[in-house]
């Protein structure tokens, strides 16, 4: 399924699980939706099953938005006491659309009792109160927790509440991170469970250091080695510490939330030849989550220098992570967004892209950490294996039997999708808008095209979902990277939901492009 048919199904109101390989486009067919309703006026709540993942999207965790906190259970008196919070009962109800991101690492209680407490607020005994519910993962990635003693965790589609609200499944089948053919059948054989001698020797020929001159992001399975190395090498550096300390503002729960989510430390200790990664998108500076460099210095305003492995210097500012509700900002922290990189644990990788890595999986010992790790670089130029257990190249067997499944299915959504026309899709979409209360985007007059007359955004916006639309600043800057990563303005009209044309002119107007 490509992102553009995803999106008609998302913009439909049926309730979607959107799933694919890592690299797929889940993450920016989701912004594209999010992007869509906004625009449009319609409530929309998003949300990860952790407090990292919640960060990656600027949303809030799903315990947090349902009030549920760390509970899996609810008694009626809790029940009760969650009815008689005005605010948590007037956020459910204005929820129109819930995203939950990252559902592979939900645990199918969880999602259970989410559901239990929307029918309970909303006063309604459909799936999860009537609201549109939208899943966003990739089961092979890691999968949930349970705490010792608890009962054993289980995936979220278990849930009867996942049944219950029968969600049309999309399998985005694009790959946009890799393109190295090599690596892509890594990938594929390690996620069909058939590493063969063939990619095992492909994987092998990764198993050494990095050249010296370059020192890459090291991925391992715990903490303790992470924190160790971290501290060590920091320490082993001679020159002046610098101490750079997180603020805080709004809700003081969502604050604490933030900072343990946030992949910048709430204390940042950094020093001149500190080995960083950023930890945070902004385009216009030129970095993203998981751009690496060195401190090179610090400016005159004692802010951090940052050489990235592209041989560019950065001074960096503090950047703000906060936790909305609609259009009001509930929480928001601020740091320097930056955290020392000479190695990071799989668990916090996901959801990055690394343009390089080291990784040590030879203390793999769940489901999907190799599969995590090995797929967060582009590349196997970029891929540098210190060593591997048989558990790191495993993945869960119940996933591998539900994959099918999910193909399957996803081809029978796209099917259902082609039995409607153009027109009927577009009046399903306006349909959904109003009847939720929603400004349908007005539809505009072009110049006649091939004895067409006149046609509407709508007509275009089903195979270029952005067209006509505003430009905002955050799609500039996505833009002018995609543009200096030497990618194809056809490509570029993909990811970004627009017209070639309208591509073009933009690269124009920003003085990218001169001809």
């Amino acid at each position: 399924m490509t992102q553009a048919q995803a999106l008609n199904i998302l913009k439909m109101g049926d309730n979607v699980f959107l799933t694919g390989e890592p690299g797929s486009g889940k993450t920016h067919t989701i912004n594209q939706f999010v992007n869509y309703l906004r625009r449009q006026k319609i409530e929309i709540a998003i949300t990860a099953s952790t407090g990292i993942a919640a960060t990656h999207i600027g949303g809030m965790t799903i315990h947090s938005w349902s009030g549920i906190g760390i509970r899996k259970t609810l008694s009626k008196p809790e029940l009760k006491e969650l009815e008689s919070r005005d605010r948590l009962v007037f956020r459910l109800e204005k929820t129109q659309v819930l995203v939950i991101d990252e559902i592979s690492m939900l645990d199918a209680r969880t999602l259970t009792v989410v559901d239990e407490v929307c029918r309970a607020l909303r006063k309604s005994d459909h799936p999860f109160g009537g609201i549109q519910v939208v899943f966003v993962g990739d089961f092979f990635q890691l999968p949930p927790v349970s705490k010792q003693g608890e009962e054993p965790a289980e995936f979220a589609f278990y849930s009867p509440s996942w049944r219950a609200a029968s969600p049309a499944v999309c399998y985005l089948s694009e790959q946009h991170r890799q393109s190295d053919v090599e690596f892509l059948s890594l990938l594929t054989g390690i996620r069909k469970n058939l590493v063969t001698n063939e990619l095992l020797d492909i994987l092998n020929r990764c198993q050494s250091e990095p050249p010296l001159h370059d020192y890459f992001t090291r991925l391992y399975s715990h903490n303790v080695d992470v924190d160790r190395i971290n501290s060590e090498k920091l320490q082993a550096l001679e020159a002046e510490e610098k101490i750079f300390r997180m603020d805080g503002e709004g809700n003081k729960p969502l604050i604490e939330q933030l900072k343990k989510g946030c992949l910048s430390p709430e204390v940042l200790h950094l020093k001149i030849g500190a080995r960083v990664m950023f930890t945070k998108n902004n385009f216009e500076a030129g970095y993203v989550n998981g751009t690496l460099g060195q401190i090179e210095d610090f400016s005159d305003d004692s802010l951090p220098v940052v050489r990235t492995a592209k041989k560019r210097f950065i001074e960096v500012s503090p950047l703000e992570w906060s936790v909305a509700d609609g259009s009001k900002i509930l929480a928001k922290i601020s740091q320097i967004p930056l955290r020392l990189a000479w190695a990071i644990t799989v668990h916090k990788s996901q959801g990055m892209t690394l343009d390089a890595a080291v990784m040590d999986l030879g203390g793999s010992f769940e489901y999907g950490q190799g599969y995590v790790a090995i797929s967060r670089v582009r590349n196997l130029s970029g891929l540098f294996v210190l060593k591997y257990n048989r558990r790191a190249l495993e993945v869960h067997p119940e996933i591998l039997r539900l994959d099918q499944m999910l193909k399957v299915a996803s081809e029978e959504t796209v099917e259902n999708l082609n039995k409607f026309s153009e027109q009927e899709i577009r009046n399903i979409h306006r349909n959904f808008i109003i009847s939720h209360g929603g400004k349908p985007e007005p539809t505009v007059s072009k110049p006649p095209s091939k004895g067409n007359g006149v046609y509407s955004v709508q007509e275009v916006r089903i195979n270029h979902p952005q067209a006509y639309a505003k430009w905002t600043k955050d799609e500039e800057r996505q833009l002018r990277e995609l543009y200096k990563s030497n990618i194809k303005i056809k490509d570029i009209a993909i990811k970004l939901g627009r017209k070639p044309g309208g591509i073009s002119s933009r690269l124009k107007k920003l003085g990218l492009i001169t001809d």
